[in-house]
């Protein structure tokens, strides 16, 4: 039984609960591990961490993540961080080694500003909306087969935040995604607040409007509680997007079904920024995504179904084109 298989093994799905929407299906799973890491949240809270840019000129694929505790700590995927010289979100999962620096993967969420407005980052309470995240998904999959980097595209990525700040009618003067989620905040918190984890979660099975979208698994309830509303934002951005299509059918229609999709589906594995192993989707059609494979385990799993998500005015969906595979390989 491959990692994968191995980590979904033993869920239950429970029941479904569904704001305006978008619906999640918990994943449950009896026998529960404890983590033996700190969030970011945590971590900075505690002191025990700082995000900054990688030198005073900066880098925009990347950024510093100093671990100054004895625990590691576990950056999520898509996760957004706020200051410094522009905003970014976490282009993969990471699991930072205790007590070292690491240069995390990242990619700009603020297309209009470079410049100081703090020294270092703050997390902010959400991730990257879920069409951006599941195009991210494939990009950086093919970038690791290309050139062994978790790059993404970057200019896609702030084309659908120019598309999202559009439709939602918000605006920034820096294009920034942090605008669109704080104009629709109190929409946003409702879903926060009606789709709260239930006993022995570790993960969820998305659908938004009737159509099963993406995944969520983590190793442990408790990563699972203080993560999940950071998700849910995710998701329910898109779900409040008057111009949101979905996806195309994909032959999905049900929470088992993904996982069982999942379950049977090959990854290519590639070495992870900080602890472990990083285990993408690359070759399953229809599956975008990767896994966090450390300490023995599956650490963290997301997952998107389809590769033909669309919006309104939408030009694309996230499956990575030839042209840029071959932008990967020339600039590696």
């Amino acid at each position: 039984m491959n990692a994968v298989a191995q980590a979904l093994s033993g869920l239950r799905v429970g029941d479904l609960v569904t704001h305006e929407g978008l619906t999640v299906h918990p994943l449950i799973r009896e026998s529960l591990l404890s983590k033996d890491y700190l969030t970011l949240d945590e971590a900075l809270a505690q002191n025990l961490a700082r995000v900054s840019e990688v030198s005073e000129g900066g880098s925009v694929p990347n950024l510093l993540f100093s671990n100054r505790g004895d625990q590691a700590v576990f950056l999520l995927d898509g996760e957004e961080l706020v200051g410094a010289k522009q905003n970014r979100i976490l282009n993969i999962t990471v699991l930072a080694p205790a007590g070292k620096d690491t240069v995390v993967p990242v990619s700009c969420v603020e297309s209009g500003r470079w410049h100081h407005t703090r020294d270092d980052f703050a997390s902010a309470p959400r991730a990257q909306f879920s069409m951006s995240r599941a195009k991210k998904a494939a990009q950086v999959s093919e970038s690791l087969v290309a050139c062994s980097e978790a790059r993404s595209d970057q200019g896609e990525v702030w084309d659908d935040i120019s598309g999202k700040l559009g439709r939602m009618r918000s605006h920034s003067a820096t294009s920034a995604v942090e605008q669109v989620y704080q104009d629709h905040e109190e929409k946003l918190a409702q879903f926060v607040a009606h789709l709260k984890c239930v006993d022995g979660q570790v993960g969820a099975v998305f659908s938004i409007k009737g159509r099963v979208t993406g995944l969520e698994f983590f190793d442990a309830a408790d990563t699972c509680r203080l993560l999940m509303p950071k998700i849910i934002r995710s998701y329910a951005l898109d779900a409040i997007d008057p111009g949101y299509r979905g996806h195309k059918a994909s032959g999905l229609g049900s929470p088992v079904e993904v996982v069982e999709k999942l379950s049977r589906s090959e990854y290519s594995t590639h070495k992870a920024v900080g602890e472990g192993e990083d285990l993408r989707f690359d070759s399953t059609p229809g599956i975008a995504g990767g896994a966090l494979f450390a300490r023995d385990r599956v650490v963290h799993l997301c997952a998107f179904v389809s590769g033909e998500h669309q919006a309104v005015g939408d030009g694309g969906g996230y499956s990575t084109s030839a042209s840029l595979r071959r932008r990967f390989r020339h600039v590696a």
